[in-house]
């Protein structure tokens, strides 16, 4: 059990920022959680309701033990935003950990069209998901930087690397890699970590419904996906990391820090997917000012 921290994990009414918050909330976080549902589910995927909202994912982590604080949260709107970390440093003080969840993810994302023939509202992932996770970071960079110590992480994937959903997705992700390694530098003077994560398939509500549809083009990855909650506890771990800094800037796979720290899932060690779907860039060194 980790000393106490504070948390925030955007976009977790349900999916991967859901798990997350339960994870790190698992290891004594108190975890503030955003989201735009606070009570009702409102979305929805191939006909069927996408289960979960802030209040579920708040009686969920409660249920175990843990402590999450709901906020609701439009991360298209950045005075939200501003205001969210605000009403953190005024009730606790600080900021500890900061995960870059929120994301748009369009229900004709996973169709295998080519991307002109799907609708131009996948291309707001680069809004709600990769704009929206600098300006979360903008707002907690000064919390952490005046208490020099902290941990931003970003949610990111093997289709940094590789092609995944087409290529306003893969801009996302390769966008948050970027930030990564491009706010370590600014950061390295005060003992603040940025690490973006490639997580592995995860068993989420989304994935659930997926597997209902589309099976064939999915069963072989989900048979050793991971649950979100793996990866709140490999965050919180990296938080923890005495070393921290020298991963500052990288672009990590979960499942290999994982490893590193004698972490599994339910048992069971997910498999990285570094071999069949690409490795993460690494940085060069040379800055231009």
């Amino acid at each position: 059990m980790s000393t106490e921290k504070i948390a925030v994990v955007t976009g977790a009414t349900r999916g991967a920022g859901k798990g997350i918050a339960q994870g790190l909330a698992s290891e004594g976080a108190t975890v503030y959680i955003t989201g735009r549902s606070t009570t009702t589910p409102t979305a929805t995927l191939r006909g069927e309701t996408l289960d979960g909202s802030l209040d579920q994912t708040v009686a969920q982590v409660e249920a175990a033990g843990g402590k999450a604080i709901a906020v609701t949260c439009d991360h298209q709107d950045d005075a939200q935003t501003k205001a969210l970390f605000e009403r953190v440093l005024d009730e606790q003080g600080r900021l500890d950990i900061l995960v870059n969840n929120a994301a748009y993810v369009h229900e004709n994302l996973i169709d295998p069209e080519p991307f002109w023939e799907k609708p131009l509202e996948l291309v707001n992932i680069l809004d709600v998901g990769l704009r929206s996770a600098y300006v979360a970071s903008y707002f907690a960079a000064p919390i952490m930087a005046k208490q020099k110590s902290g941990l931003i992480t970003f949610t990111s994937s093997f289709g940094s690397a590789c092609y995944m959903h087409g290529p306003a997705y893969g801009a996302q992700k390769t966008g948050l890699d970027k930030f990564a390694a491009d706010m370590a530098v600014d950061f390295e003077n005060v003992n603040v970590g940025t690490v973006s994560l490639w997580l592995g398939p995860q068993r989420t509500e989304r994935t659930e419904i997926v597997l209902r549809h589309r099976g064939e083009q999915y069963d072989d990855f989900m048979a050793m996906a991971e649950t979100p909650q793996f990866n709140g506890r490999v965050i919180m771990a990296l938080a923890n990391d005495p070393k921290l800094m020298e991963k500052s800037g990288q672009t990590l796979v979960t499942a290999e820090l994982a490893v590193e720290y004698g972490i599994t899932d339910e048992g069971r060690q997910p498999p990285s997917y570094r071999d069949q779907l690409g490795e993460p860039r690494i940085p060069h060194p040379a800055r231009v000012y």
